[in-house]
Order: structure tokens, then C-alpha cells, then sequence
């Protein structure tokens, strides 16, 4: 595979794409310019925020399309995203914008990856609005330094007409101090408003009087409350992502506060599965570092406040990536989960048990054989975890989410977490 990736370098793949891109836009006609285009980019949350932008788009009674990691939308029509690419080819995404614009869509949301960016796969995109959730460790195998990531998210902005920003990020600055007609900044927290110096072009989304619980959030926007039925302060920067985007289109608070609330949740985003036996268990996404933490976080205070619950982890990492951050994920789960569980994610064409060790070698302060385990069969791993928990516990199963396929070697297979927690617990009703 190597050699492969040496006798075609990036660059040459990158022309590829851009050749394909110019073909596909001149073939289906530069559908993006006749219909409005927000992009949604960022290492974590761009699902969940393109989903709150997608509700608050449709309860102000627009026809709105759908391009993310889970779900393509097309007006009431709506299919599950089986492709496990964030954004499609770049013949992919041209196909998808035409259809909306046949089918009489007045806005599409796409969630777009640094990779589709620096690949050239939404060349012709013309984008009005970009928003940015965070930039944070993820991807280093392809852009080998944070620079060059940042880069890659920055392209989106560069023509943008509107910005949206999270204050809470590292850099906001460079994101946000881009040319453009309208520029938001959204913030959970007072202090940050005062340390950046923006362009005075600038409208400021500031949450107040933030409270948080295992069944969702709460928060004030200029007096009025909003709820969301989905937990965690990373869920609210999210949603002020989606509020930002509904003031630039002029929307009322009352469209936002009800289709925020409607959210009942967003599928493998800090999902919960119903069961029988008292414990929370939770499915998410998180695959970075920066993810697993405010996840952690988030679960650690909920457990404070239960009196002999624990925590107890399954999760991996994925093949053909960032190898240095496994080791960085080991850690940050064995700080904070009391039972730690590591087993087989995506390997793609790498050694699954190599990718085991690594993520291993970051565990701390665990005993393997009594509260850590190396599982490599996923489904044993989850049986694991959900035989150990006891009422009141937590059981956190991460790295999948919603997805329905997991990749080994060249071959895609089925497989989606939910179901298989929920068999598991069938077997041991």
C-alpha cells in the first residue's frame, strides 16, 4: 500500500479530483449558483450542527437539502449515509446539488471535510455561508501538520460571503478575520469576547446562564431560553453554530428555540440505548482526542453525582490514520473511565492488533486482566463491558456512532453499534 502511495503521490490523486470536479460542474451546470449553500466544517460536531441548522432551516418552512456523515436529505425524502465518506466524490456532490435544485430546494447544508476541501472534491461549490465548529488533532496521516489542516478548513472561508466562528476554538481569529459581508462569533463563555479582537463587522452570539444534565441543556440567547434534549456544553456550541446561521438569514427566535427543542437527538451523537437493568448506555462518535475529552468530562460529572457509579469504556481507533493520536486516546479514556476497554474499530489494511497495542500503550493506572481489557472482537468487547455494569453505571461505547459498515482490509461489512448493544442485552435479559 505503500508503494502504491509513493507511485502516486497526493498531488497527482488532488488533480484527479480537480479534473473530475471541473467535468461534473460543466455537466450538471454549476448547480451551486442557483441555489444557497451552507458549509459546515470542523474536526468535531459538524454533524450534529448541520442537523440543527437542517431543523431550524425547516421550521421556518424552508425546503432544505442534506449532505452529511449519517444522512443525505432531499426535501421529505431522506436515506442513510452508507458511504462512510463525510463528503462525496466530486461528481458525488455535484449529482446531490442538482437534484436539490431540481427538486425546487431553496437551501443546502453539507457537511464538508478538510480532505474534500484540499482534494478539490467541492471545487465549483459556491458556498454563501461557512461555518467552523473547531480545529483540533485529527487527520496528521494526510496533512502530516495542524498548519496544514487549518489551511485545508480555512479554504471554505476564503470566498464565503458569511462567517461563523466558535470563539471557544484555538485561532478563532484566522477563520473569522477572512473577507466577508457578514461575520458571527458564538461563545459559552463572557471572557472570550473580550480577549479577540475582531473586525468590527462582527455580530456576537454569546449563551448564558448554561445548565447541564444527562438528559440535555439548557441556556439564554438575549433573554430568551433555549432547551436541547441532547447533553453536553460541546452540544451547546453547536447549536449557537446553528443559531449564528439562522440570524444570518434573518429567522425568528421562536423558529429556533422550537426546532432546537424538537431535536430529540442526533443518531451515534452521545446516543442512548434503552434497556432494563438501570445502566446509561451511550453511543458517540468521538474519534479524536479533543472529542473523548469533553465527552469524558461531560459523563465524569454526571457520575459525581451518583454514588458508587462507574464508568466503564469501549472504544479503538481507527485503521490507515493518525497513529499518534492512540496512544494520546488511550490516556485521556483510562483518566477518566473506571473499566477500560479496548477492541477492533475500522482497520481498514492495517494490523488490528497492532492498532490495539497502541491505543494500550496510553492506558494508565489500570490493571489488564481487572480493569483493563485488549478485546479485539468488538461484539465481545460491548458483551464485556455490559455484563460488568450494574445499575446506575455508565457504559460508553465510542469511535462508531451511527455508522452501518465497518471496514476490514478493502471489504465493508455490516455493522452498527446500537444493534449489536441491543442484542447483547437481549441475551442477557
Amino acid at each position: 500500500m505503500n508503494y502504491i502511495k509513493k507511485l502516486f503521490p497526493q498531488w497527482t490523486k488532488n488533480l484527479y479530483h480537480l479534473l473530475k470536479a471541473v467535468v461534473a460542474n460543466l455537466y450538471f451546470g454549476f448547480p451551486s449558483r442557483r441555489i444557497k449553500v451552507i458549509g459546515v466544517t470542523g474536526t468535531d460536531g459538524k454533524t450534529t450542527t448541520v442537523q440543527m441548522i437542517a431543523k431550524i432551516l425547516e421550521e421556518a418552512g424552508e425546503k432544505i437539502a442534506v449532505a452529511s456523515t449519517i444522512n443525505f436529505k432531499v426535501g421529505d425524502d431522506e436515506w442513510v449515509n452508507e458511504t462512510k465518506f463525510t463528503t462525496l466524490s466530486a461528481w458525488g456532490v455535484q449529482a446531490f446539488l442538482n437534484r436539490a435544485v431540481k427538486e425546487n430546494c431553496s437551501v443546502v447544508v453539507l457537511e464538508t471535510s478538510s480532505h474534500s476541501l484540499d482534494q478539490f472534491r467541492v471545487w465549483g461549490v459556491d458556498y454563501d455561508t461557512a461555518v467552523v465548529t473547531n480545529v483540533t488533532r485529527e487527520h496528521l496521516d494526510y496533512h502530516k501538520t495542524m498548519e496544514k489542516y487549518r489551511r485545508a478548513k480555512r479554504k471554505l472561508f476564503e470566498k464565503s460571503k458569511t462567517l461563523i466562528v466558535n470563539l471557544d476554538m484555538e485561532n478563532p481569529s484566522e477563520f473569522l478575520n477572512l473577507p466577508a459581508k457578514k461575520r458571527y462569533a458564538y461563545s459559552t463563555d463572557e471572557n472570550k469576547l473580550e480577549v479577540h479582537v475582531i473586525n468590527e463587522n462582527c455580530e456576537f452570539v454569546l449563551a448564558k446562564d448554561v445548565f447541564l444534565e444527562m438528559g440535555g441543556s439548557e441556556f439564554v440567547i438575549n433573554e430568551h431560553n433555549f432547551k436541547l434534549n441532547i447533553p453536553g456544553k460541546f452540544n451547546i456550541e453547536n447549536a449557537l453554530a446553528a443559531i449564528c446561521v439562522a440570524f444570518s438569514e434573518d429567522i425568528r427566535m421562536d423558529y429556533m428555540i422550537r426546532a432546537l427543542e424538537k431535536i430529540q437527538g442526533v443518531p451515534g451523537r452521545m446516543e442512548q440505548v434503552e434497556n432494563d437493568r438501570s445502566v446509561d448506555i451511550v453511543i458517540d462518535y468521538a474519534v479524536t482526542p479533543n472529542a473523548l475529552k469533553k465527552l469524558y468530562e461531560l459523563v465524569g460529572e454526571i457520575k459525581s453525582k451518583r454514588e458508587g457509579s462507574k464508568i466503564i469504556s469501549v472504544f479503538g481507533s481507527c485503521g490507515d490514520r493518525d497513529r499518534g493520536k492512540r496512544p494520546i486516546m488511550g490516556r485521556i479514556v483510562s483518566e477518566m473511565a473506571d473499566t477500560v476497554i479496548v477492541t477492533n474499530e475500522d482497520p481498514y489494511t492495517e494490523d488490528p492488533q497492532r492498532i490495539i497495542d497502541e491505543v494500550a500503550s496510553g492506558v494508565k493506572n489500570k490493571k489488564e486482566g481487572e480493569n483493563f481489557f485488549k478485546i479485539m472482537d468488538r461484539r465481545e468487547a460491548i458483551k464485556k463491558a455490559l455484563e460488568n455494569a450494574r445499575a446506575g453505571d455508565i457504559v460508553l461505547v465510542t469511535g462508531k456512532g451511527a455508522e452501518e459498515k465497518m471496514m476490514i482490509g478493502h471489504e465493508m461489512v455490516d455493522w452498527n453499534d446500537k444493534k449489536v448493544i441491543q442484542e447483547e442485552l437481549q441475551k442477557l435479559s
